[in-house]
């Protein structure tokens, strides 16, 4: 069995916010893979995929960002879930809007939602992959990632959400190394190699 928790805060007041990234990925997810219906369990909408003879359920916490993490310990101790079968899906303010960042491990990052789920369940050993929603600028942080995206910032959104929900399928089926090595960005992508100058003929 796999855990994919899409963080975010429960009810229409906050749909569509930066926040809420997590859960606008496991929407996609489970309208592609025809996840059935959500139920509520252990503070989580929950829904459940079959991928191959592996079970995943899509988790959305009900708890609120600062209380993620009950409901991450909640639910993988009830099924007995290794950590490195968990992952976390969230927002990020220090990545660009868009891009995508996944990692094995690590700690919160100054995200309350994951700051939370490190003090609950004591670890720090579970995957994440973090949705950037660009920095808050000279705007109030709180206002900043529960303020909805602007015009010009939708589109870009709406294909980092696709691009999300891809990485969390490579996860499902090849694993976490390979998620990182296809959807980080280069550290230090190689220069392009110039071309070498036409030669000339005949001295022309």
């Amino acid at each position: 069995m796999k855990l994919i928790f899409g963080l975010g805060n429960p009810g229409k007041t906050y749909e569509g916010t930066r926040h809420n990234i997590g859960f606008a990925v496991l929407d996609r997810l489970a309208e592609r893979l025809l996840a059935g219906q959500e139920k509520l369990q252990s503070k989580g909408l929950v829904r459940e995929i079959m991928l191959g003879d592996t079970k995943v359920l899509l988790v959305k916490p009900q708890t609120f960002m600062n209380l993620s993490g009950q409901c991450v310990r909640e639910i993988a101790g009830f099924y007995r879930v290794i950590w490195p079968d968990v992952l976390v899906v969230a927002d990020d303010v220090s990545i660009p809007l868009g891009k995508l960042r996944v990692r094995a491990q690590g700690t919160h990052g100054g995200h309350n939602g994951l700051r939370n789920i490190q003090d609950v369940a004591q670890t720090t050993e579970y995957p994440r992959l973090r949705v950037g929603v660009d920095a808050a600028g000279e705007r109030d942080l709180v206002d900043h990632v529960l303020g909805r995206f602007k015009p010009h910032e939708r589109e870009p959104i709406k294909d980092a959400v696709e691009r999300a929900a891809d990485a969390v399928e490579c996860w499902l089926r090849q694993g976490i190394q390979t998620c990182m090595n296809q959807y980080n960005p280069t550290a230090n992508p190689k220069p392009k190699k110039e071309k070498d100058p036409p030669k000339k003929e005949n001295g022309v």
